[in-house]
């Protein structure tokens, strides 16, 4: 610690462990007062008085930083000499340390480590003595800390749950044994006994914590690995009203991976598991075997994550039909923050800790095993398991759906949008290189442009990438302020947000936010994206994600498509890259006009809102004119701006000290807004406090549609964790309404592009927008379809029109 270089002396030396490559150092005196440019150790005391540390809560003097502190120090050698000089120094520096004299000498005080505490040292203390091993024994049994008794004593131990699971282990496993049950191909029940487990490490772990695991259950687990057998499963599945199912794959990627097997389940604790041959055409043969019993429509289809294996069945020219449920979308409609992963939800609704991939593959990383190389009886136990556990979890999930009023979202929402996400991802969109190759190299010259300003203004070259000297050039060689913020860790912020206050201090300023806007746009987007190209396609393919965003809002990634500039000019030159097919289709962009505000403007019934959208008004400057008591005519950018911040603000529980971050204003003029606001809108005051009182009784908000979101904190003690509850509470149902009404439109989208055939195929959703790959000879038909569906997805029943803006063009820019 930089602290304890006053400790050093003839006889004390400072240890300074390795780091980043470089070497341990050990610190004397000559070290210590070279770092600090000082004659003596006990000055260090004086430099850390003046500058101060955040972390230990030293206030030092406002403004004076490290090398200021080091300067005064050489100057005046400590800070009681300094504070008695201060005449001779000049300007702000003086005015700062003449105001804080105080604060000078408090904080070298709290910075002295006090060397002559009264202790008493007694060696004997220090010697290493044997343990109660009677007492530690008794407690690592009552804590089943197996590891730590074997560590410590030297012995196993055994405890009482440990010996009772055990026992009821045994017990099944001869129930299971004397029940002389046989399968269809004339296989005995399989239940592992301890001496042929295949899973020793998934069973250790599952004990401990009292689960049951494929060692401890009764199951039958088949192998398909026959065309007779595969006939013969394929009628048992066919005779079924459902069926649950899952693939196996060499890796996640779905346009890169080939099927493993497919395993199959109709009943608790049976299931199949078929072995795909490593062959493309043998594996297409096999596959094929099984395309009639996905497209029957009336067999419903059960899965885990199934727009991934109906995706990896689509490569193989395999359309899943019929009726679907998907376990892990039906968690989400329940439990929307919770995690939904299989072995999570096994392990919370069934008490059953199924077999980890890390067991067959080993952990993530380069050095993780092919599906490929596992042996055939284990992956067909730990394969059947995945369809038999994901079936034994639907028996769990529907009554639950059923209970809580939310099958709707499921049924008529998620579960039909899921398949349509899946085509979106398979189509992909086009993307041009040549334009980004060309925008990559005209942003690489606008950086060193930029770089050349930053280093005229700062007088100075330096890592403009790097906070920490950022922060130095700007706090303590600029001291463009003297309310620097810093980071826990000590060092200056210098964060997006904390440069943006600061762009009137100093024109660099500004000119660092254009450098990092420039950087991430290159480095991010332009630079990346080519890359991410499917060599096999020719087409950059986003995944959706339905079960990440507790608001019900689809989130997208590998890449996030949602995520591509808009707010400037440079940033939307990216859209410019995504194109059309070719030459016969054009990029069509639908995206819904100021929906957030038009669902509060429906859930509040206000009627200064409602009639702002019935007459077609913007409603910014609606706002506007009435916040600020002025005409329409008379609403300018500024009022504009700062309504439009309320009018968006506003949905997130924003308050005072929000809005004024987000405009740069004080917070007494960012409250009179807010308050000018509900007194226009006092409706929308009244939908707030409606919607927190409903969390609070009830535990949960609903949307229109009635999906729930749940708040466990609303009436949390900790007022800042139970605000963001309250916040949670005003927003998720009118981003979740409006995330429900642009799923509605896609689903109703799709199916009229399926009706009437059309080649146009819908490419991407981002949030409130749709994109479009559309023939132009369909151009005129669509248009009119899109609008009406999109409009009509959520009839909003006090008259607020639901309107949506078209627009096409040769790239994604030109569209929206």
């Amino acid at each position: 610690d930089k602290d304890y270089g006053q400790l050093v002396s003839e006889n004390i030396f400072m240890f300074k462990p390795a780091r980043l490559g470089n070497g341990s150092e050990v610190l004397g005196v000559a070290e210590i007062c070279k770092r600090w440019e000082i004659e003596r150790v006990d000055q260090v005391i004086d430099i850390l008085g003046l500058m101060g540390d955040k972390v230990d809560n030293i206030p030092g003097i406002p403004g004076v930083g490290e090398k200021t502190a080091m300067q005064l120090v050489k100057d005046f050698g400590t800070v009681e000499n300094l504070l008695q000089n201060t005449d001779k120094l000049k300007g702000k520096l003086k005015e700062k340390v003449e105001s804080n004299k105080e604060k000078a000498i408090l904080s070298k005080k709290l910075a002295t480590i006090i060397c002559d505490v009264p202790i008493v040292f007694d060696e004997g203390q220090l010697l290493l003595k044997e343990p109660n091993k009677e007492a530690l024994r008794e407690m690592f049994t009552e804590l089943e800390f197996r590891r730590l008794a074997e560590q410590v004593l030297g012995e196993k131990i055994d405890s009482e749950t440990n010996s009772e699971q055990k026992n009821t282990a045994s017990s099944q496993e001869k129930k299971a044994k004397a029940s002389g049950q046989t399968n269809m191909f004339e296989e005995a029940s399989e239940v592992a006994d301890t001496k042929q487990n295949l899973f020793a490490s998934n069973l250790e772990e599952a004990v401990l914590k009292n689960f049951a695991t494929i060692n401890t259950t009764i199951h039958s687990y088949h192998l398909a690995d026959t065309k007779e057998k595969r006939s013969a499963l394929i009628a048992v599945l066919n005779q079924s009203k459902s069926f649950c199912f899952d693939s196996e794959t060499t890796g996640l990627d779905v346009f890169n991976v080939e099927i493993v097997g497919l395993s199959f389940s109709i009943k608790k604790g049976e299931a199949w598991y078929v072995p795909v041959a490593e062959n493309q055409q043998e594996a297409q043969q096999i596959v094929d075997e099984f395309k009639e019993l996905f497209a029957n429509e009336k067999i419903n289809k059960v899965g885990q994550n199934l727009k991934y294996d109906i995706s990896i069945l689509r490569n193989y020219g395999i359309e899943v039909k019929g009726k679907m449920f998907d376990t892990m979308i039906a968690h989400y409609i329940l439990q929307p923050d919770m995690r939904h992963s299989m072995d999570v939800l096994s392990e919370t609704y069934l008490n059953y800790a199924p077999v980890s991939i890390e067991t067959l593959i080993g952990p993530k990383g380069k050095n993780q095993q092919s599906m490929r190389n596992v042996s055939l009886e284990t992956i067909k136990e730990y394969a059947a398991e995945d369809a038999d556990v994901t079936l034994q979890l639907r028996e769990v999930f529907e009554p639950m759906l059923e209970k809580d009023t939310t099958k709707k979202i499921f049924d008529s929402i998620e579960m039909p949008l899921m398949p349509i996400l899946a085509a979106m991802e398979a189509e992909g969109i086009n993307l041009d290189t040549a334009a980004l190759a060309s925008f990559s190299v005209e942003l690489k010259d606008e950086l060193l442009k930029v770089q050349d300003e930053i280093y005229k203004q700062a007088g100075t070259t330096f890592n403009i990438a790097s906070p920490k000297q950022l922060g130095e050039v700007l706090f303590d060689y600029l001291k463009i302020t003297d309310k620097a913020k810093r980071t826990k860790t000590g060092q200056y912020a210098t964060g997006e947000d904390v440069l943006e206050k600061l762009a009137s201090a100093n024109p660099i300023v500004e000119q660092i936010l254009i450098f990092r806007e420039l950087q991430k746009l290159k480095n991010t987007y332009v630079d990346p994206l080519p890359t991410m190209i499917n060599p096999r396609t020719g087409k950059i393919h986003t995944s959706y994600n339905q079960v990440v965003a507790a608001t019900g809002r689809l989130s997208s990634d590998k890449p996030n498509l949602q995520n591509i500039p808009i707010r400037t000019e440079k940033g939307r030159e990216v859209r410019k890259a995504f194109i059309a097919r070719n030459t016969d289709f054009t990029i069509l962009s639908a995206d819904y006009s100021q929906i957030e505000l038009r669902i509060i403007a429906e859930l509040s019934q206000d009627a200064g809102m409602l009639e702002a959208f019935k007459n077609g008004l913007d409603i910014h400057s609606a706002t506007a004119s009435k916040v600020f008591n002025v005409s329409l005519e008379a609403v300018d950018k500024e009022m504009r701006r700062k309504a439009k911040a309320v009018n968006f603000g506003i949905s997130y529980g924003q308050t005072a000290y929000g809005l004024s971050q987000t405009l740069n204003i004080p917070r007494k003029e960012a409250a009179e807004i807010i308050d000018n606001y509900f007194s226009q809108y006092p409706s929308i005051r009244d939908l707030m406090d409606t919607n927190i009182e409903f969390a609070r009784t009830h535990g949960y908000v609903e949307t229109m549609m009635g999906r729930r979101r749940y708040l466990r904190d609303i009436n949390d003690k900790n007022q800042t964790v139970r605000a963001q509850a309250e916040r949670n509470a005003i927003n998720a149902p009118i981003q979740g309404s409006a995330a429900d009404m642009i799923k509605v439109a896609m689903i109703n989208i799709d199916k009229a592009f399926k009706e009437q055939q059309f080649k146009s195929k819908m490419l991407l959703q981002v949030h409130d927008e749709l994109v479009f790959d559309v023939a132009k000879d369909e151009l005129e038909a669509i248009k009119p379809l899109i609008l009406e569906n999109m409009k009509s997805a959520l009839i909003l029943p006090n008259d607020v029109p639901a309107d949506a803006e078209l627009g096409s063009g040769d790239n994604w820019l030109l569209a929206h």
